[in-house]
């Protein structure tokens, strides 16, 4: 059960003194990670709030929601109320830099820069979304669990080498193995996101690659596109 507001608040203030003191569970981490909390595949908006870096996934979110557990501590069953119901077939999931979480958030220790995003959903059609495109420039400036592939952007569409400056990667015309990928096509618009076989993620992008270099956040919040 979740905590009386009061107490998760004092908790998470003694462990962000603690942090950013250098000694919380032993991390040096400084600097500071971003939380969001969404709904239906990023239709909805909830939350965003700043926490710190060096603290894990869970206590991140305990810091600034109301959160009911399970499994002791390890998966998170209601925030602010919305719960995870089998037999709705809905629940939480959990991204870091619009990668799906692989373990337990408790497991995961935020980085600086991180973006930790929990999103309410049906799993009704679909179970698991491995990479969703709503966090970029990120996965290429951060990656995950503090490991950044080289970033490289394959097409020669005019913006090209701005998304490459934006990404931190180069231009290349063939993606090196376990490389995050960000791949300009000619195609109706759209913007996805898949796992890259030996590693490493593949935005597929068709559309003004210009305007996606002036303004990253375009598709904020989104899965994918269309």
């Amino acid at each position: 059960m979740s905590r009386p507001r009061r107490q998760v608040t004092l908790c998470y203030l003694v462990l962000l003194a603690l942090v950013l003191a250098g000694c919380g569970g032993g991390t040096r981490e400084r600097g500071h990670a971003t939380l969001w909390i969404t709904r239906d595949r990023g239709a909805h908006v909830l939350m965003v709030r700043d926490v710190p870096a060096g603290i894990n996934a869970i206590q991140a979110l305990d810091g600034v929601a109301e959160i009911e557990t399970r499994y002791g501590g390890r998966y998170v069953q209601s925030i602010d109320g919305i719960e995870g119901s089998l037999s709705d077939r809905s629940d939480w999931f959990w991204f870091v830099n619009g990668i799906e979480g692989d373990r337990s958030a408790a497991e995961y220790r935020l980085h600086p820069g991180d973006i930790e995003w929990w999103d309410y959903r049906s799993w009704a059609k679909q179970m698991r979304q491995p990479v969703v495109v709503g966090a970029f420039p990120e996965p290429f400036l951060h990656g995950f669990g503090g490991k950044r592939p080289r970033a490289v952007v394959i097409g020669r569409q005019r913006g090209a080498h701005a998304l490459a400056r934006l990404v931190r990667g180069t231009v290349a015309s063939q993606a090196p193995e376990g490389a995050n990928v960000l791949r300009l096509i000619r195609a109706a618009p759209r913007f996805t996101a898949h796992e890259r076989a030996g590693g490493g993620v593949e935005f597929v992008f068709a559309g003004d690659a210009r305007r996606l270099a002036a303004h990253p956040s375009l598709y904020r919040f989104r899965y994918e596109v269309p």
